[in-house]
């Protein structure tokens, strides 16, 4: 039955994949732009599909995250949630992500 035991001299314990995954972003000094694709992608599931539709832009440039909204009401009701939008972000990707949500 010797055929089955790991003789690589390969270390027991394996960091999990998503634990190397961070580990090489930390490196490469990519981390943060990796966040900040995330948090464009997960817009829809933030905020739901209403706003969504009604968003034709996003970019985020020294944490602060730049959205587009194309409805006039839309942006003034977010306008005026703006930290409830943050709060929702950072709820989902930790503090210090995004710092500043501004709505064009």
């Amino acid at each position: 039955m010797d055929k089955y035991r790991d003789h690589s001299g390969r270390k027991k314990e394996v960091a999990p994949l998503q634990e190397a995954f961070e580990e090489l972003l930390k490196a490469y000094r990519l981390k943060d732009k990796f966040d900040e694709r995330q948090v464009i992608q997960a817009w829809p599931e933030i905020m739901g599909q209403t706003v969504a539709k009604r968003t034709s832009g996003l970019h985020v440039k020294e944490k602060k995250l730049f959205v587009t909204i194309n409805s006039g009401p839309v942006k003034k009701e977010l306008s005026m949630n703006r930290s409830k939008v943050l709060s929702l972000i950072e709820s989902k990707f930790g503090k210090g992500v995004i710092e500043e949500v501004v709505f064009l």
